[in-house]
């Protein structure tokens, strides 16, 4: 009783940490809000819950978690992708009555292990060597593996073929550096058309893959104290930043867009920095936009990006674990995993699944390189703040208003707050 009082407790308090938070959101919701448990003609009924996206996302999951059912008549699983993820998944959670299978984001697992709120899956994963290691890691804390990834996406380089090919440009390859793309994005930039050589946005999301090429770090290994404030962070900070400030990037609002994939394909900017959700935008909503994908070029230590993703995650409190636990291999399996991942939209975590999946995506193979030396995107609880004040620094930085080692500065003082609470 104390210990389900303590978790409780914990989940209340993740509750108040995550409700401003909310997930990714998108159309066509199937929120049934089902129940779990075993029924009269003795199937067990399953909840599945995640967030909304696309409708050609969800219909593919949806189609995989029916074949599901059909291979497993025990079984009776309800897809619910619902909005505002993050409040209701911790409402179900607080309440307990949580879902037996859900989505959790790798920036969001330490909440959830702090709080005690997964049931690590451990050695009941199925084939878990085969998962990427920089992926597998993300889920692990302290030697336990706590949920196997669902997918993941990196970042990499976009570039317009038509503005490359006006200004009698090579276009970039994996080996290009740091000078290499400096030097490209000056000589795209065209003021009298108002063309830059890039687009760039204040969002730390992005420049961390540059911090990391530098060779620097956010924090220690242990998540004790900030190391952000360093000469590698420096060089990294004014490098971003002064493709910005000398005329040869600009943000996606100088250049009337919401984002930056949406300024890549009006054509006013010649190079981007996105993952690979860039591709469905682009080819939906600009699809006479002759561009090319490459790998992150490479800074003064080597190569770096990041590495976006989701696991499927059970609840500490499960009602029927073993059965969440069949689900969640059948999702994460190279079965389930690759009629999911054959949309497209998302790359297989499975190291299994490349080569098949490369024949059907081949353009997509520099997203699926970067796998080998991706940083997953996590940090401990409560550092959000630190991420809205890096950002917050980092626009001011973009604009003149404040200096780079400045942003670095109050970024280490904030990112020290959280960590010695």
């Amino acid at each position: 009783m104390r210990t389900r009082l303590l978790r409780t407790i914990a989940l209340l308090a993740l509750l108040m940490l995550l409700v401003a938070c909310a997930a990714p959101t998108g159309t066509a919701p199937a929120d049934t809000g089902a129940a779990t448990g075993e029924d009269t003609s003795g199937v067990t009924q399953l909840q599945l819950m995640g967030w909304t996206s696309s409708d050609a996302e969800n219909s593919r999951l949806q189609a995989v978690v029916d074949a599901f059912n059909q291979s497993h008549p025990e079984y009776n699983v309800t897809l619910s992708l619902v909005p505002d993820y993050d409040t209701k998944l911790q409402t179900s959670m607080a309440g307990g009555t949580p879902p037996d299978v859900f989505y959790v984001d790798s920036f969001r697992l330490l909440d959830y292990v702090e709080a005690d709120a997964l049931m690590p899956i451990g050695e009941r994963a199925v084939e878990a060597d085969d998962f990427y290691p920089s992926l597998r890691d993300a889920f692990t804390v302290d030697g336990t593996f706590y949920c196997p990834p669902k997918d993941f996406s990196t970042l990499g380089l976009q570039y317009n073929e038509a503005l490359f090919d006006a200004a009698g440009l090579d276009y970039p390859t994996a080996d290009w550096t740091w000078d290499d793309l400096r030097t490209a994005a000056e000589a795209l930039t065209d003021a009298d058309s108002g063309t830059y050589g890039m687009v760039l946005s204040a969002d730390f999301a992005r420049w961390i893959a540059f911090l990391y090429q530098a060779g620097g770090s956010v924090t220690d290994e242990d998540f004790t104290q900030m190391t952000i404030d360093s000469p590698e962070a420096l060089e990294a900070m004014n490098f971003y930043v002064g493709l910005v400030q000398d005329g040869y990037a600009a943000q996606p609002s100088d250049l009337d867009s919401g984002w930056p994939g949406e300024a890549f394909g009006k054509g006013l900017a010649a190079m981007a920095i996105e993952g690979n959700w860039i591709v469905p935008f682009l080819n939906d909503q600009y699809p006479d936009l002759a561009y090319g994908l490459t790998e992150l070029p490479a800074g003064p230590t080597g190569e770096a990006t990041m590495a976006f993703t989701v696991c499927y995650a059970v609840p500490a409190e499960a009602e029927n674990p073993e059965a969440s636990f069949e689900l969640v291999n059948y999702l994460t399996g190279p079965e389930g995993m690759k009629e999911w991942t054959d949309l497209g939209l998302a790359m297989p975590t499975r190291q299994s699944l490349r080569e098949d999946w490369l024949a059907q995506f081949p353009n997509l193979e520099p997203f699926l390189n970067g796998a080998d030396y991706a940083s997953p995107w996590q940090f401990r609880p409560g550092f959000q703040d630190v991420l809205d004040t890096i950002n917050d620094a980092l626009q001011q930085a973009m604009t003149g208003m404040m200096l780079p080692e400045d942003v670095l500065s109050q970024a280490e003082e904030a990112g020290n707050e959280v960590l010695n609470r």
